[in-house]
């Protein structure tokens, strides 16, 4: 039984992500003991589990200013009410910090790559940064048809900023986590993509998109025509065509962010439960086939994000 609880304890600490409540300030399910020193003396006794300990010694709630100077504990808070599902106060720090850094990361590093130059011969990164340019720019020449100065960057940046979220999750599994705790952070989720909010919101992000090059190559007329006479073109039939339409553009930005999402969260779910199994030549013998397929799982989701992103603003650019 006690195995079963470390096993479910474990899990839940790397599938919690880094919250903060933005109407206090305060740190979702985690603490600071009110007398450190008993709560310590407790926990090395051995006897009590360290949820027991902080319920006796007693507790307050950690606050984003706490963070980093060791005190927070990650402790999920006894509450009457059952949490809600989505809460728009919620924030999660670990996820969106890691998408920005790795968004400037790619930024620099394509950036130092397109200028560096040494006597006309190319250097090995500019090598690099020229290979994934020219493939990007043949899928959106293959797939969009129009002529638009804002494709294929956008293909671009999607493609590398989610191939560098989802390689997140070829780092060791407790490197992270186990690094955050000891500076005094209690969570730590190290994949960004496997964070329903961070892909939902690119999806969303190419939603507006799609209106965007709807309106410019077609007009509002006839973005309004593709919705009230397809799939059948007549009047008469345009309330049907617009249920129908709509429920199919509603769905592409709900699909793009969930199979992101739903991959990438089965991928790292997997590297736990590797992790948890009691033999370390085990744990080798599987995590390092699952990580070399992975590879290609994590260049997958990338592109397949890239392609369909292509594929649905050139459908939004089409006149019917």
């Amino acid at each position: 039984m006690s195995g079963t609880s470390s096993s479910q304890e474990y899990i839940g600490h790397h599938l919690h992500f880094l919250q903060v409540d933005l109407s206090d300030g305060s740190v979702v399910d985690s603490v600071i003991p009110k007398d450190p020193g008993a709560y310590e003396r407790c926990v090395t006794g051995g006897v009590n589990s360290p949820e027991d300990c902080l319920i006796a010694t007693g507790y307050d709630q950690c606050y984003f200013s706490d963070l980093f100077d060791g005190s927070c504990i990650g402790f999920h808070l006894p509450s009457e009410e059952a949490s809600s599902l989505f809460n728009l106060s919620h924030l999660n720090l670990d996820s969106l910090g890691l998408t920005i850094i790795l968004g400037l990361i790619f930024i620099a590093l394509f950036r130092y790559g397109a200028k560096k130059t040494r006597s006309g011969v190319p250097t090995k990164l500019q090598c690099f940064v020229e290979m994934i340019f020219e493939f990007v720019q043949g899928t959106v020449t293959s797939i969009f048809k129009r002529e638009s100065p804002l494709i294929a960057p956008l293909a671009l940046t999607v493609f590398m900023w989610v191939f560098l979220m989802n390689l997140m999750d070829l780092l060791p599994i407790d490197l992270l986590p186990e690094f955050a705790k000891e500076s005094g952070v209690p969570y730590f989720r190290v994949v960004p993509s496997a964070d329903v909010n961070i892909t939902l919101s690119m999806a969303c992000g190419v939603f507006l998109l799609i209106f965007y090059f709807s309106f410019t190559n077609i007009g509002v007329k006839g973005f309004i025509k593709a919705y009230t006479l397809h799939p059948f073109n007549h009047w008469a039939f345009a309330p049907i065509n617009l249920i129908l339409e709509g429920v199919s553009l509603l769905a592409k930005p709900v699909s793009l962010g969930l199979r992101l999402f739903g991959n990438m969260y089965a991928g790292e779910m997997i590297f736990i439960l590797i992790a948890l199994l009691p033999l370390w030549w085990i744990q080798w013998v599987l995590n390092v086939p699952w990580a070399l397929f992975h590879i290609l799982i994590v260049t997958l989701q990338a592109f397949i994000f890239m392609v369909l992103t292509i594929v649905y603003l050139s459908m939004a650019s089409e006149e019917d």
